[in-house]
């Protein structure tokens, strides 16, 4: 506890470092392309319409309204693999700031986690707008989640982003790796398919999986218009809770040795 309160000191007092990162993030993404910002819609657009044509003319889902039901969930996915896909290379991608400079190190994972979430918010606008726009059934109880489960999944990818970061330092290959890991594992989500299609002997250690009550969650605000099971809110909270912890934890025992390896 004493750790977490004292990276959190730390963290507040470089909190310009942290906004001046994400800000940097966020103006560079796009520098220098015609279309700059509008690539934050484009990109989950067009793999939106991939998907609902594959799932729904070739593959036949048969799921009302496939591309809300699709679209629902892979922004947050989006949000997720990408954090840590790209986060995983930012203690060595900014190496001259680590062997120059001191700060917390955690400031480099948690700006590269806080502007994709920010991304994610401006594309969270078009899904709600279409969801408002295609007359999907509205319960304001259930949208008064939708902060919970964001901020839940946000804790989460932080932790799975500072584990990562940390070991990519030691361990260059875990960039390619990650590639590959993240593909397979969109598919053990419930992203392009429903739960209630997960074989029964498998849906115990689908469980395990730390995203799948996120998805489902948001799917039942956004999709269903209903309140998220207890049960699925708790599961994701630990989840998030328990990975948060690891990640500083593992983060903190490592980051000891970056210099040296970098």
């Amino acid at each position: 506890m004493e750790l977490i309160v004292t990276l959190l000191r730390e963290l507040y007092q470089y909190r310009e470092m942290i906004r001046s990162l994400v800000h940097r993030d966020l103006r560079g993404r796009y520098k220098g392309s015609m279309l700059g910002f509008l690539w934050t819609f484009i990109n989950p657009l067009m793999q939106l319409v991939v998907y609902t044509v594959v799932f729904s003319n070739i593959m036949r889902m048969g799921i009302e309204d496939y591309y809300l039901f699709l679209f629902v969930a892979l922004i947050p996915w989006m949000f997720f693999s990408t954090s840590i896909t790209n986060g995983s290379s930012c203690i060595w991608a900014n190496q001259n700031l680590v062997t120059k400079i001191y700060f917390p190190r955690e400031v480099l994972p948690l700006s590269v986690v806080t502007a994709n979430f920010i991304n994610m918010l401006y594309c969270l606008i078009i899904v709600i707008a279409v969801v408002l726009l295609m007359g999907k059934p509205i319960n304001y109880e259930a949208w008064l989640y939708l902060p919970l489960v964001f901020g839940i999944e946000y804790i989460l990818t932080l932790g799975f982003t500072l584990i990562f970061s940390a070991c990519m330092v030691y361990l260059r290959d875990l960039e390619h790796i990650l590639g590959i890991v993240a593909m397979a594992w969109q598919f053990l989500c419930p992203i392009m398919y429903p739960v209630s299609m997960v074989p029964d002997y498998f849906f115990p250690y689908y469980n395990f999986n730390p995203m799948t009550p996120i998805i489902i969650a948001i799917r039942d605000i956004l999709y269903d218009g209903c309140v998220p099971d207890v049960i699925t809110l708790g599961m994701a909270a630990t989840y998030g809770v328990v990975f948060l912890l690891i990640g500083i934890v593992s983060f903190g025992k490592l980051k000891k040795g970056f210099a040296e390896e970098l």
